[in-house]
């Protein structure tokens, strides 16, 4: 399980340097996943990002994809990263950007995108509708920016494909039913196709993969703020969740343990 920001970018305005550091951690980490990496390989092929293309990377975090969207459109093109986060933005500006790169990074909202109509080829966006109480706004904000032709990858989790194993279910469950709440719409991921198809967009692609945690550790940040959770909710007991820890451990000595969530994906283009 690798998608573990307890919020968006756009929902951390103020957050402290070790807010940041955290994060900027988390986000690494998943950039080496090789689900992500699987996956975003996959949504960047579909796009097929030109030289001279002009795109945008809403919710950019660190810059990781900005960067490879410049490298693709390369000196003749531009990339807008939009981050609200500060501490990220400046994470990404540090990170990337030089006279000679064709990234920029703005504090923007993505339900408010700063661009013209129609001035856009190229679109991403990653694990950001599932954090946005508006996530249909921001798709049709994305079909207002895109020209006739554009293309634009929306990829995001959908954490009720989360999987924990092995342990009693109704204590796996408890869990489990945990992580649906950090998210303001967990089911983002089966919703792509569908939210872009609303706002006029044709779908090219769709892709999938799982994320898988290592199955010799077990993520006990993660853990442990899920059963700590389920616990004070009532549905657990500590017994319980004591036990399920225990037989986790044991799994991941055995090199048994499985931890996944599956990340979505769909490539669509604005009709000419």
């Amino acid at each position: 399980m690798v998608d573990t920001r307890p919020t968006s970018a756009f929902h951390a305005q103020n957050i402290s340097a070790d807010s940041t550091s955290r994060l900027v951690g988390a986000l690494d980490a998943q950039d080496v996943n090789d689900g992500v990496q699987r996956l975003r390989s996959w949504a960047h092929a579909a796009l097929a990002v030109r030289p001279g293309e002009r795109a945008l990377d809403i919710g950019s975090g660190t810059g990781s994809q900005t960067r490879r969207l410049a490298a693709a459109v390369g000196p003749r093109g531009r990339v807008l990263g939009i981050e609200p986060n500060p501490g990220l933005r400046a994470v990404a500006e540090q990170r990337g950007t030089d006279e000679r790169s064709a990234a920029r990074f703005a504090d923007a909202d993505a339900l408010a995108l700063p661009l013209p109509d129609a001035t856009v080829d190229v679109v991403w966006c990653e694990r950001v509708l599932q954090h946005l109480a508006e996530p249909e706004k921001a798709v049709f904000e994305i079909a207002r920016v895109l020209r006739p032709g554009g293309r634009v990858a929306l990829l995001d989790t959908d954490w009720a494909t989360t999987i924990l194993h092995p342990g009693d279910p109704e204590t796996i469950a408890a869990l489990t039913t945990g992580a649906l709440s950090a998210a303001a719409d967990p089911y983002s991921g089966r919703k792509l196709v569908g939210r872009l198809t609303a706002a006029g967009l044709v779908i090219d692609d769709r892709g999938s993969q799982a994320l898988l945690q290592d199955h010799k550790s077990v993520a006990w940040p993660l853990i442990r703020m899920l059963g700590d959770s389920a616990v004070g909710r009532g549905l657990i007991g500590e017994a319980q969740r004591d036990r399920l820890y225990e037989d986790l451990t044991e799994a991941a000595r055995q090199g048994g343990l499985h931890m996944s969530v599956t990340m979505f994906g769909a490539v669509a283009h604005r009709p000419e």
